[in-house]
């Protein structure tokens, strides 16, 4: 039970990552706050240990109510699990300004937003905060441009946060998966036949050959929120079957 006593706000909770994380967090001790847009999707992973929050987090008013809402409920924070994010398809040449700025928006900004609200009482409770990346926030993949320039913001968000968070003893850590089995694509728009096509295809492109699974990832991070890795700041960790280190042939 490690994470008995201490309040965990987990975006992103409606689906994949975020769902498992906060699942995992609350099968732990840990008190939860999952946030989400869906407020039917929220209500099936609401438990005693789990207190779901309906924001868009692309609207900064909701936002800040959702960081306050959560002090008066639970008293602190001790872990921001910024898991929320979106993709989309297009290139340099086709990705409009709006497309583009609300792919920032949402994987960006509202990471930044979140994390300087919730700050104050993760430093006084001397928590700590685990951002998800992906693959593309380390290496370049075609036709996915906005999205593979917000993750590697977010890969130097973590690291810049570490550095100046660390001597207040508040830990920022990040993960980047490779394709794992949630509903990210599917959001984007793909259908039933090309995602199950991309995950075919993924097999190959994975040298472990399988993508990931929700639940493997929030092993991760709960790992790097736990007293375990007491020593760990300022890194993101590949945990994506080999996928970063293969090359185009």
């Amino acid at each position: 039970m490690e994470f008995e006593g201490r309040v965990a706000i987990v975006t992103g909770a409606t689906s994949g990552i975020g769902m498992a994380t906060a699942r995992k967090f609350a099968e732990q001790g840990g008190k939860v706050a999952a946030v989400g847009r869906k407020k039917d999707v929220l209500s099936k992973i609401a438990t005693p240990n789990i207190k779901t929050y309906a924001v868009d987090l692309l609207n900064e008013r909701e936002t800040a109510v959702l960081v306050e809402n959560v002090l008066n409920d639970f008293g602190g924070v001790d872990v921001l699990v910024n898991a929320a994010g979106i993709i989309a398809s297009g290139t340099v040449e086709n990705t409009t300004l709006a497309e583009y700025d609300v792919m920032m928006n949402i994987n960006v900004r509202s990471v930044f937003q979140l994390i300087q609200l919730a700050l104050p009482s993760i430093t006084e409770r001397k928590g700590n905060i685990v951002n998800v990346s992906s693959v593309t926030g380390l290496r370049a993949f075609p036709n996915v441009f906005a999205y593979c320039v917000s993750k590697a913001a977010v890969d130097q968000l973590t690291r810049c946060a570490a550095l100046e968070l660390a001597s207040k003893g508040v830990r920022v850590n990040g993960v980047n998966p490779g394709v794992v089995r949630t509903n990210l694509h599917r959001n984007s728009g793909m259908s039933e036949d090309a995602y199950a096509a991309f995950v075919e295809r993924s097999k190959t492109t994975h040298p472990i050959g399988r993508i990931g699974e929700p639940e493997e990832i929030a092993d991760l991070i709960l790992f790097l929120a736990s007293s375990r890795a007491g020593w760990i700041t300022g890194v993101t960790y590949s945990i994506d079957g080999g996928r970063a280190q293969t090359c185009a042939r």
